[in-house]
């Protein structure tokens, strides 16, 4: 069995929530405790959005010494985009920074988060951490806490080392952005791979090698040796994604809208023996969005930027996905919700044929219909019977 919490972001409130009543997981004494035969994964994502990011870290690091490879850590953008700040922040700062900013490490620190990082509240919520366990909390301490967490032995750092960029499990491949095109079998500066599982392999090998570069501190004509990995993680320029990337790629169309892989990625998946993608990264409301068409699955779990910003549960083996959560409804109402996917026919993950909206779950009485629409809106709405249904789109 595994069990599976992704984009916490700061959060320990989710971080409960999802431990609680949880016979797979569960938080005692602020740390993760697993049942016997239990896996852990953490889809990546641990900081910026909440007051909690430092304490996400030490509980997943504490799980991870405690149980060895029985935690896997996936490495999210805003995990990995915390590298850049061992330069930026000692006298080497992009060159679009403010040249008034350079030599005032609070003003850089706050411009490179809100500007370069999306996490515009992340040195506020720093400062209430730092308060919170009693600590000083002045801008300089703050600045000093983000360095400290990259240094030699510092929580990210740790985390980083300890993270992966790709893990499968069985039938089941978990990643923290998705794979797309452009993305199997590319490994950053090396060759293309077809088989699948040498990949998955050469990626955490690129990975394991940009972090070692960092930790050693290797530059070479003054450019940063682990340069790849910062790319890698990022946007393009201009844009909200990076479909060349498996931290930042997105299965989603521009409003974030759920899509499956394109049908040449799912085919060689599955003939790998892949039959099921877990990722986070990309906000589909509330609750997961579970896709399924032709034997494969896409899940979706990451609900930052939700109505309700409930913690989720969601567990797995093989042959069969269960998740609950709590979502609100475009009318106002709150209602908790969960579903179970295995090989059985259901209407959940799959699209209504009007109005081409996704069934995430069934309820009491009827269904619930989601979609996502411009400006990080969506529409979450209970229906008694969604008429027709076709399979979900994919990215092609």
């Amino acid at each position: 069995m595994i069990a599976y919490i992704t984009d916490l972001e700061g959060r320990w409130d989710k971080l409960e929530r999802s431990c609680a009543d949880n016979p797979h997981v569960t938080l005692q004494d602020g740390a993760l405790t697993l049942a016997p035969g239990v896996t852990f994964v953490f889809g990546g994502d641990a900081v910026d959005r909440g007051p909690a990011g430092r304490r996400i870290l030490a509980a997943l690091l504490a799980a991870k010494r405690r149980y060895g490879e029985r935690v896997v850590l996936l490495a999210g953008n805003r995990d990995i985009n915390k590298l850049r700040l061992h330069r930026e922040l000692a006298g080497h700062p992009l060159p679009r920074a403010p040249s008034e900013l350079h030599a005032d490490r609070p003003g850089l620190l706050r411009w490179i988060l809100a500007n370069t990082m999306g996490a515009r509240d992340a040195f506020d919520h720093r400062a209430a951490e730092l308060r919170a366990a009693g600590a000083r909390a002045d801008d300089e301490d703050v600045v000093d806490s983000f360095a400290a967490d990259i240094a030699p032995g510092g929580l990210l750092a740790e985390y980083l080392r300890g993270a992966c960029l790709a893990h499968r499990a069985g039938r089941t491949l978990f990643m923290h952005g998705g794979v797309t095109a452009d993305s199997l079998g590319v490994i950053p500066g090396r060759e293309h791979v077809e088989d699948v599982d040498r990949w998955i392999a050469g990626l955490n090998g690129f990975y394991a090698d940009q972090i070692a570069a960092f930790t050693a501190q290797r530059v070479r004509d003054g450019v940063p040796e682990w340069t790849p990995i910062v790319a890698y993680q990022a946007p393009l320029p201009g844009t909200s994604m990076n479909q060349a990337s498996v931290v930042y790629g997105r299965l989603a169309d521009p409003h974030n809208d759920p899509r499956l892989p394109e049908p040449g990625v799912v085919d060689r998946l599955r003939r790998a023996g892949i039959e099921r993608l877990v990722v986070g990264h990309t906000p589909v409301g509330d609750v997961p969005a579970v896709l399924r068409r032709d034997g494969f699955t896409l899940v979706m779990a990451d609900n930052s930027h939700a109505r309700l910003e409930w913690g989720l549960r969601l567990d797995l083996d093989d042959d069969h996905l269960a998740w609950s959560g709590r979502c609100r409804l475009d009318d106002g109402a709150d209602v908790d919700v969960s579903a179970v996917v295995d090989d059985r026919p259901s209407l959940v993950g799959t699209v209504t044929t009007a109005g081409r909206r996704l069934i995430k779950a069934p309820l009491d009485d009827g269904w619930l219909l989601f979609r996502a629409l411009p400006q990080r809106r969506v529409e979450q709405v209970a229906v008694a019977d969604p008429g027709s249904v076709e399979a979900p789109p994919s990215l092609a």
